[in-house]
């Protein structure tokens, strides 16, 4: 059959949002921080001022990365819309990496033009012969005033570039199993469709009379739920700067009637373990949503007999922008009755199918264990400049997750494990090769290999099991000395194992079941009680 399709992929740029929100509720409050308080109607002038500033003074066009290094801050938010309105990628690092890790996203994004908080002298400094120009937020020699530039071009009018589903918006920086990030490519059409649904699955209703908790880093998984509040037209709530402190939390979702947050469970757990919890005002919370590692039971019990019935957990990659399953509020149940199916990281999202594959790409059946794989319009384009990234983690169209699992007859997901070393602390992905290959670099370094162990607090941290070259005495000091400044300090490991010789397979192998075998049998497992496969 012969048609004739119109042919256009034209979509709305993502930050038509904060257009259409500037217009309709101009006076209202879009963003609070640190006291302060900006309308939607100021959060677009900035946000055209910004763009304007990029495009004249730096000359950034259309498919051009920008690399921002900072922590949450209202200009987090600006920058991000900015960014998209002139059709150019935002390439946020995470704030807490080293400057040699974010030289490196750096240098794969091709990054023209860095954004940065001036306090991150040494990342500017050890980006500043890649890029073209810097603009610092607070007063630095190393770059450009950010605000001097928004008083400069305050009232130029900026219009949304026009943009197609697959141009691409957001490079999103993910640690493969090799170790070394790769630079995920998110598109403008593909956004669009995780906000809405994200709309749909994690927080229905939300609106415009609704307020957000802004916990997690904004270069993260938080974007994506702040655009998705700048789509609904909530406000945004950002905690300060410094250490996360639950008191200041509770008095902002008080003060502000917040609605909703995006977390992990361990700041979950913080915040129900406080005592301020009894003595603010939190009826307002509707949706308190977490991911990035599981909770464990107990916990996950205290916090709906502290909060009520208002947990949402969801699993996602920034592969599939965070967009695989959802556990809704129903789903979460306070008593250990039959369809609590505690474990389980819930269904489908909207729009998203999940097969469990074993390695040939055949899908089994109800309670077969095999890799996670995933299709729909979540699912991203692909690795940037990585042909060999891409062809390993697709197949037969599927992508294929790198996490093991299995579906159940009503298709609840549960995770029984991970096909890559990878652990989870403290929500964020740590690539045991990576620190690996670091620590191999330290003189009298034999041999190393780190695995995750359970934590109360972190929820895994790792152990480094360390064989020492021959007339070699290391300390837990050294190793972590070296580490320090050359990779990120939730990357370094908790404990450390010192062997004359590693355990190694019948070839020579060695792998890391051997290890936590060994390691077992000598009880040197820290949590091992808590079952840690």
């Amino acid at each position: 059959m012969t048609m004739d399709w119109p042919t256009s992929t034209r979509v709305p740029n993502m930050a038509h949002f904060l257009t259409r929100n500037a217009q309709q509720m101009s006076d209202e409050i879009a963003i609070v921080f640190e006291g302060g308080t900006w309308s939607w109607r100021a959060f677009d002038a900035r946000v055209s001022a910004l763009a304007h500033a990029m495009v004249r003074d730096f000359g950034i066009v259309k498919g051009d990365r920008v690399l921002v290094q900072s922590a949450n801050n209202n200009q987090m938010m600006e920058i991000m819309m900015a960014v998209f309105r002139i059709g150019a990628v935002w390439t946020p690092a995470n704030f807490r990496q080293s400057p040699d890790e974010v030289a490196f996203q750096c240098s794969k994004s091709g990054a023209r033009l860095m954004i940065a908080e001036a306090g991150f002298g040494d990342h500017i400094a050890a980006c500043r012969e890649m890029i073209d120009g810097v603009i610092t937020i607070g007063e630095s020699p190393a770059g450009q005033s950010y605000e001097a530039l928004i008083d400069t071009y305050m009232g130029q009018h900026v219009p949304n570039a026009e943009v197609s589903r697959d141009d691409p918006a957001w490079l999103f920086f993910t640690s493969g199993s090799t170790g070394r990030p790769k630079a995920v490519v998110l598109t403008q059409g593909q956004l669009t469709f995780t906000t809405l649904n994200h709309l749909n699955d994690l927080m229905p209703g939300t609106g415009r009379g609704d307020a957000s908790l802004v916990v997690a880093p904004i270069s993260h998984g938080a974007g994506m739920h702040q655009m998705t509040q700048i789509a609904a037209g909530a406000k945004s709530v950002i905690l300060p700067r410094g250490r996360f402190d639950p008191a200041v939390a509770w008095e902002l979702i008080e003060t502000w009637r917040v609605s909703n947050m995006f977390t992990v469970p361990t700041i979950v757990k913080m915040l129900v373990e406080h005592p301020d919890v009894h003595l603010r005002d939190h009826a307002s919370l509707r949706y308190v949503v977490y991911a990035g590692a599981p909770m464990y039971r107990e916990d996950q019990k205290r916090a709906l007999k502290t909060l009520g019935n208002v947990l949402v957990q969801y699993y996602g990659l920034g592969e599939v922008t965070g967009a695989i399953t959802v556990l809704r509020p129903d789903d979460h149940h306070e008593a250990d009755e039959a369809d609590a199916r505690p474990g389980t990281c819930g269904v489908e999202r909207t729009g998203i199918e999940i097969t469990i594959q074993n390695d040939a790409g055949d899908i089994l059946g109800p309670e077969q264990t095999g890799e996670i794989c995933v299709v729909g319009p979540a699912v991203f384009a692909g690795y940037f400049n990585d042909p060999e990234a891409n062809r390993k983690a697709f197949l037969k169209g599927w992508f294929r997750t790198g996490d093991l699992g299995h579906l159940d007859a009503q298709r609840y997901l549960y995770i029984t494990g991970r096909a890559s070393d990878m652990y989870i602390s403290g929500g964020s992905n740590v690539y045991p090769r990576e620190v690996e290959e670091v620590l191999l670099t330290f003189p009298g370094v034999d041999e190393v290999a780190i695995i995750g162990v359970p934590d109360e607090t972190w929820g895994e941290v790792g152990l480094c099991t360390c064989v020492a070259q021959p007339g070699f005495r290391l300390t837990d000091a050294d190793l972590n000395g070296h580490l320090e400044g050359r990779v990120s300090r939730y990357k370094i490991p908790q404990y450390y194992v010192f062997l004359d010789e590693m355990p190694k397979t019948a070839y020579g192998k060695v792998t890391k079941k051997l290890i936590r075998d060994e390691l077992q049998a000598r009880s040197l497992l820290p949590g091992a009680a808590h079952g840690k496969g």
